[in-house]
């Protein structure tokens, strides 16, 4: 049984690489059909520098989409072969480039008859197939541009891994845990203040008491994450989003974002219309988490944290 077959689709990456592999073996034997003395993964350099013009190592690797170490050492091996040559930029002796040596420019005259061989060839085995590779390749690769695979399959992990989070209202028996999380990471970054042993040693005097709220995320079950929503008096705002945490072991699950939604839904059902925050810019996901749940920054108030170097505001509408 074809083992691609048995996986699937999720081997696309492989079998690609298999057909690269086997396209590339039989390019080396077809450049010694012509009399050609290349290698394969040399021919985009070869080909960016056969129209007579000197580029730097920099130019090329940006037109080829390669990196420029890859292209580093691709010239190397073509200076080794005869086939370029280095020298110095003329206009800026600070910069070397690449041109293509007296061997490489004979191939770049010999290999015209391969091109159009090989052309002709091409379009004969895509005629034969129900699917444009050439096409379809294209098509993945502007896609990819866009949206790359590493991030499609990143924010599909968050959304699986989100059906199994669920946001609920505090109860006291979770106490300790929003007391540990948020001393976790404050204590991981900061010093533990007196406003913090306020509201973590007395959540229910301190903020539930006075019209506040605290969520608890559970995902699978276990807490996870906490938030509170802690009434403001005598402030141009409503509530305070404070007491935010997650534990490290559920991170890159999504559930810092589910329970700062929440507890903004939580907010806008009690008909407020402005919410405020405080952190620290050394808190960068942080930071940016607030922003994508629509914070923007704000200055001149006045904060009890010496950590707070950032305060940030949420307008409801």
């Amino acid at each position: 049984m074809n083992i691609y077959n048995q996986i699937g689709k999720v081997a696309l990456g492989s079998r690609l690489r298999r057909l690269s592999d086997q396209i590339a073996e039989e390019a080396f034997h077809v450049y010694r059909l012509y009399g050609i003395d290349l290698q394969p993964k040399w021919f985009p350099v070869f080909y960016m520098l056969s129209h007579g013009e000197e580029k730097t190592i920099t130019t090329i690797a940006t037109e080829i989409g390669h990196s420029q170490p890859s292209v580093s050492k691709i010239v190397r091996e073509m200076i080794r072969k005869g086939i370029v040559v280095e020298k110095k930029d003329q206009t800026d002796k600070r910069r070397n480039i690449i041109a293509l040596s007296d061997k490489g420019k004979e191939m770049t005259a010999k290999i015209e008859d391969q091109y159009k061989d090989v052309n002709v060839v091409i379009e004969e085995v895509l005629s034969q197939t129900h699917s444009d590779l050439w096409n379809a390749i294209e098509e993945w690769e502007y896609l990819l541009n866009q949206k790359n695979l590493l991030k499609r399959v990143t924010e599909r992990k968050k959304e699986r891994e989100s059906a199994d989070v669920k946001i609920i209202d505090y109860e006291p028996q979770y106490r300790s845990v929003f007391k540990s999380l948020n001393e976790e990471w404050i204590s991981a970054y900061f010093k533990m203040e007196e406003s913090d042993y306020k509201a973590l040693d007395n959540p229910d005097s301190y903020i539930l008491e006075r019209g506040g709220h605290i969520l608890v995320a559970l995902y699978k079950g276990e807490p996870v994450g906490v938030c509170a929503l802690i009434k403001m008096e005598n402030s141009e705002y409503d509530f305070e989003l404070a007491k935010m945490a997650v534990s490290p072991k559920a991170q890159g699950k999504n559930i810092g974002f589910l329970i700062g939604q929440a507890i903004i839904n939580k907010a806008k059902v009690l008909n407020a219309s402005k919410i405020y925050l405080e952190s620290n810019t050394v808190l960068k996901p942080a930071i940016n988490l607030y922003h994508k749940l629509g914070f923007q920054k704000v200055v001149g108030k006045i904060t009890p944290y010496e950590r707070c170097n950032i305060q940030m505001e949420l307008i409801i509408e």
